[in-house]
Order: C-alpha cells, then structure tokens, then sequence
C-alpha cells in the first residue's frame, strides 16, 4: 500500500461534518480547520449549506477536484454506498463510522461489502470504528480527540481509539511526543503490518509503540517485523493474554503451547520488546525515545539510600544486563571522594547525606570506565538532599556522556521539580527502581539483536520427501483415522533422519495362543519388552491402561496380550525394546492461528504437564539459533556438568529439532505431533523416539 497521501494530505473531505456541538462530526471539522491545518478543507453534509463560516456540500460528488483523504463520520448503513460513488475521486478513506464487524451479523456483511470494494477499486482504507489520526508536524487531527500533541519521534498505532487519547494526555505531563497517533480500529484493510510497512520509511518516527488486542496474517507481521525492528525499536501491548475457554487437545504439545506463550516467543523471534502492561509500555517508548544506544549491557548504579539500591541489585535477577563489576582503578579513584562509611562495589552507595557535587565527582569516576554501558542514578528526598540541584548535574552529565542514563528518583511531592527538571533534559525518570532495570534490559536486548546478522536457516522445503510423506498421512485420511499407527509414523521420523524405536505388530488371527504370534518378518524377541495399543482414538497410553512395561518372558507378554485385548478390543498391539534408561524429552508441533507451526520441546515423560519445562521456536530457524534455545534456556542444566553428571548430546538434539522445524513446514496434513518420549543419552548412545504420535 501507498500510504503517503492518506497520512501527508494535501485536501481533506469530512462527509458528516456538523456544526452541533458534540457531534463525532463537529469534533473532526473543528481539529482540522482550527488547529492549524495547512491544506484544503471539504465540508459534506446534506442538511447544511455553511459549517464554521465555510461551505458545505449536499454531497461528496459535487466537490469539484480528486481529494487526498475523505474521513466518513456517516452511520454505518451508508458508508459503502458512498464510497462506492467516489471511487474515482479518493483512494483513501478514514472510517469513523462503528457499526460493523464488532458489533453483529448485519455489521460483519456490511465490513465485507467494504473490504471487497477496497479490493476492487485499490482503496486505501483505516478502520472502520475507529478514533482517526494526528499527525503533530502538520498541526492536522484528523480524529474526534482532542488537542495537538507536541511534535516528536514516537508513532503509536492502536486498536483502542479511547487508550491513544488517554496515553496523550498522560505523554503531555512526561513530555512524550508524537510523530503520528493512528487508530486503527477494525483494520479490515489497513492493520498492524500496513503500518509497520509504512512507518518503516517514515523519516520522522524512530520508535513504533502499538496496542493490539489480535494479529491479522501472523507469518507476515512476523516477517515485517522482524525487517523493522533492525532499526526502530518496536514495543507492543498485546492484550488477550488468558482465555476463557480452551478446546480439547489430543496432544502434550498442545498443553505445553498457550497462546500468550507463543505470542511471547514470536515477540523474540521478530526482535519485538512486549510490554507487559500499560506502565511498561508507556516507559519503554518514552524511554527510548530520548536515550543513546547501550554499547554494553553492564551497569552501574549510584544511590543515596541502600535500600532502593538492595531492590535494583535484586531486579537484576534472570536479566541479560548486569551489575558491572568495578575495576580497582575506578573503586581506587571512588574511596579518594567518597566518605569511609560508603560502598564503592555496584551499587555505590554515596549515603544519605549525599549533596550535588559527590553524585557529579562519582558521575565523573564512571564515565571513565569505557566497560560500562548504561547509569541508572537513585534518590531518595531525604532531609539535606538537594533533589533539584541534584537533577541538574544528572542532566549536564547526560548531556556529554556516551553512556546511556536514566533516573529514578523515588518519592511525590518531594521529588517533583526534579523530576520535571530531569524530563525537560530528555531523562527519563522511572517511580521505582525496578522498572529502570527492566526497561534498560529490554532495551539492550533490542539493541543486541540489532547487531546480530540474520542466521542461515536450517534446511529448505524438501519437494520429493514431502510428497513420500504427505501420501502416508492423506492415505491415512481416507481411512477416517486421526492419527498414524506406529510403523506409519516411524517411516516418516526416518524421512526426516529422527531415529525412532523398533516396533513389531502383534498378529490378531490365526493363532490359539492370546499371544497369536508376530506378523512377518517372523523374529525371535528379545526381552524385557515394552507392549502398546496402537490406535488412533487412544493418544495417551500412560493414562488410559495402554502401556506395559518391562515384560521379561514370553509368559509375560502373553499375559499383557491377553490383558490389553480385554481392554481394548479390536485395536493394534505393538512391542518394542525396553530401552535402556536416559532422560526423557519431549519434542513437539502445534499450529498456531496467527503464526502457524511452532516447534515444541522440554522435559518429557509423564511429568511434562506438571513441570512445564518447555521451550518454543517458530520456524525457520537456524542452528545456531536453536543451540542457543538449548544452552540458555530450561533444559540448560543438561549441557552443562553438574555434580559430575557428563554432558548430554545437544548438537545431536539441535539437529532434531532442526528436523522438525522442516517437518512441521513441509506436512500441513498434521495438525499436532508429539514424540514422548525422546530418550537421550550422556554415554555415547544415540538418541532414540520411543512414542511418536503425527495426529492428523
């Protein structure tokens, strides 16, 4: 989409324009003509022949020349009627009008009226119900809030028309600018990834903030993202993170994937920062918007009170920033200035009698220090403390140093000119110190991946081995089962070069021993032996009864022949080697809705459910990329020697996973896969799947 025109017009038409007072209509005209507005102004409304001194049209036909935007603010009924009329007079609209999709049946026919005609008649359109845009460098509000926010480098696209007024209202105070707020409503035409597109090359916007409450094309916001976020920070609030209700699922997979989770790891994989809430969000675009690039992820930080410095030191837990240690020149230079009873490890605690020059002489100290890659400068009011004077050494350093700075200055009434003194300087100043160690991580996760070039993928879509396996499963379909036996299954995990236990079928007919004999091949077995049902409508065997382990003799494993075709009349029994012991991980495929297949693996066996120690990657991916999912994260402790446990195979398991991640791409005929478990061994033996279920 060509953008340019609907966010940079050089002629506006507002069709429902009003000179009632409290009317949507009223409203739009008002911001557009009274605040300063440059270009030219249409006025459309049947019932008025003049608004604010201006002429008004019956029709938006009669206006003589092509108009840049028309924003409609007409009942719901008439909007497609009267685009369809102009079609080759406008190619962008902003629907105002609600009363579509959101609300009911007639509403959704009437969106899809529209989103046809878009289609037909190459229309740019935003929403519809939605609040409009502000655009502040052209003094033009084009929606139905109020005011002109100051000029600045944040684009914020929202979902919510009411929370993009009240995020500028609450920016005014934090001295947060915009350079543009979009409302993108229903975006039927334009949604999330339109916008991500444009504000890529929008030379005013270096911060992208957006609320979201769904993603339309998920693989495709994906790859935009993931595009844009190489160079401007994206932060996102995506609300919707529980649901009530939750359909069956015929996998652990399924189980282990929530939506939110996985909603978490596509944020990583496109470099997105998520905020978790409303206060986050608001601190990470403000945030980012004033301050440098963090050239490492080590930090300091000063303090007048230990306490608030005992809670950042604990904020650092589990984060990719830390405490830089201080080197012995520098804590040597820290003891020359400070007073015996301060600490100069991180956090240096200048103690509460702390006046400007001991924070400006301590600023000055870590400057020098070229390891440290951000400040965060603590205060607490106390008695003596010159909060004010304090703030302005904090600024004139933020001014010539290269180090990223932030504030928190914690306290109300004591701390307000300094506060307001430090956002007037462009420092970002957080209530607690908690929120500027989050911040500041989130923000040099943005800034590391940055640099990071983009890895080469693991494989590529393998046309011959994907046709071999996709006729197993369709000719599976035609049987109306919805799983793979067995031996089906194993076939494919060789395609996919996954090894997988050896299994044999017992034979139902033919035989008066309830062991019946085994089909062809005819092998002698080797016990101990495990014994399966094999069906399709039983999924979890450790649940329902349909798994025997450790059958030593043929006296035994008649028994459990006997014992399971009782319980499970009619259906496939297999057995398979009782495996030598390992530890058992869990590999697996769900397809998500907005993002495809995501590729599943954690600890496996019968606890998967319960410890939840699972990690998620959606594909492609690298190698690489999946060898550092291993070693950094739940299952880590495997790769690394602990109390004298050897070291488990992880480029062997990254090569598996690597595997999925091609079959989980190239077999859209399976809609959930487990392998459960996947035994993998410290002392040399390969890894082996012992139970693999493709449902399709």
């Amino acid at each position: 989409m060509n953008l340019e025109k609907l966010f940079n017009p050089q002629s506006i038409a507002i069709v429902g324009a009003s000179p009632e007072a409290g009317k949507v209509g009223a409203v739009i005209a008002k911001n557009i003509m009274e605040l300063g507005y440059a270009g030219k102004v249409y006025l459309v409304n049947p019932k008025y022949d003049e608004i604010f001194a201006a002429k008004c049209y019956k029709k938006l036909a009669e206006v003589e020349s092509e108009i840049d935007l028309v924003i409609m603010a007409i009942p719901a009924k008439f909007v497609a009627g009267e685009i369809r009329e102009n079609v080759n007079k406008a190619k962008n609209f902003v629907i105002i009008s609600a009363g579509f999709a959101e609300m009911n049946e007639e509403g959704k026919a009437r969106e899809a009226e529209l989103l046809q005609l878009a289609k037909d008649n190459d229309l740019n359109i935003l929403g519809p119900n939605c609040l409009g845009f502000i655009i502040p460098k052209l003094k033009l509000n084009a929606s139905f809030a109020s005011g002109l926010p100051e000029v600045g480098n944040i684009a914020f696209v929202t979902q919510s028309g009411a929370l993009a007024v009240a995020l500028t209202d609450l920016a005014k105070a934090e001295k947060i600018y915009f350079s543009k707020i979009v409302s993108i409503g229903n975006k039927m035409n334009i949604t999330e990834t339109e916008m991500l597109t444009y504000l890529e090359k929008d030379a005013d916007t270096a911060v992208i903030g957006m609320y979201l409450e769904g993603i339309k094309s998920g693989r495709e916001f994906l790859e935009i993202a993931s595009r844009v976020s190489r160079t401007k920070p994206i932060v996102v609030l995506k609300a919707g993170k529980t649901e009530r209700s939750q359909k069956a699922i015929a996998s652990h997979t399924g189980a282990l994937a929530g939506s939110d989770e996985i909603m978490d790891v596509a944020f990583a994989k496109a470099g997105i920062l998520r905020a978790r809430d409303l206060e986050e969000f608001f601190n990470l675009i403000g945030f980012i918007s004033h301050n440098k690039s963090m050239v490492s992820n080590k930090i300091a930080v000063i303090t007048n009170a230990g306490g608030v410095g005992v809670l950042a030191t604990d904020a650092f837990l589990r984060k990719e920033i830390v405490l830089a240690e201080l080197g012995e020149k520098t804590k040597a230079a820290l003891r020359k200035i400070l007073p015996e009873e301060s600490s100069v490890e991180n956090p240096v605690d200048l103690l509460g009698d702390a006046l400007k020059d001991r924070y400006k002489k301590v600023l000055q100290i870590i400057e020098k220090d070229q390891e440290i890659g951000a400040v965060i400068c603590l205060l607490t009011p106390q008695d003596q403390t010159p909060v004010e004077k304090i703030a302005r050494v904090i600024a004139k350093f933020n001014a010539k140093s290269q180090k990223a700075i932030v504030a928190s200055f914690v306290g109300g009434k004591k701390v307000e000119k300094g506060v307001k003194k430090l956002r007037a300087e462009n420092i970002f100043n957080f209530a607690f110190p908690e929120s500027a160690v989050s911040v500041l991580d989130a923000y040099y996760r943005w800034n590391f991946k940055e640099k990071n070039p983009i890895d080469n993928l693991c494989g590529s879509i393998n046309e011959e081995r994907k046709i071999k396996a996709s006729a197993i499963i369709d000719a599976a379909k035609k049987e109306n089962r919805h799983a793979l036996y067995f031996s089906e299954s194993r076939k494919v995990m060789e395609m996919y070069g996954i090894n997988t236990s050896k299994s044999f079928e017992i034979n139902l007919a033919g035989s008066k021993s309830p062991l019946g004999g085994l089909l062809e091949p005819r092998i002698d077995i080797d016990f101990p032996v495990v014994l399966k049902v094999d069906s399709d409508e039983i999924l979890h065997k450790t649940d329902r009864g349909g798994l025997i382990l450790n059958i030593k003799n043929q006296a035994e494993l008649e028994a459990a022949v006997q014992k399971m075709r009782e319980n499970f009349p009619g259906a496939k029994l297999i057995t398979q080697p009782m495996l030598a012991a390992g530890m058992e991980i869990i590999l697996g495929i769900k397809r998500d809705a907005n993002f495809g297949p995501v590729v599943v693996y954690g600890l496996g066996g019968i606890y998967t459910e319960v410890f939840k120690l699972a990690e998620m990657l959606i594909p492609p991916f690298s190698k690489e990329a999946v060898e550092n999912s291993l070693r950094t994260g739940k299952l880590g402790f495997l790769f690394r020697e602990t109390r004298g446990q050897k070291i488990y195979n992880l480029p062997e398991l990254a090569q598996i996973i690597c595997a999925l991640g091609d079959f989980s791409q190239e077999l859209d005929g399976a809609s959930e896969f487990d392998i459960n478990p996947l035994l993998v061994y410290n002392n040399g033996n390969k890894a082996v799947a012992v139970d693999v279920k493709v449902i399709i």
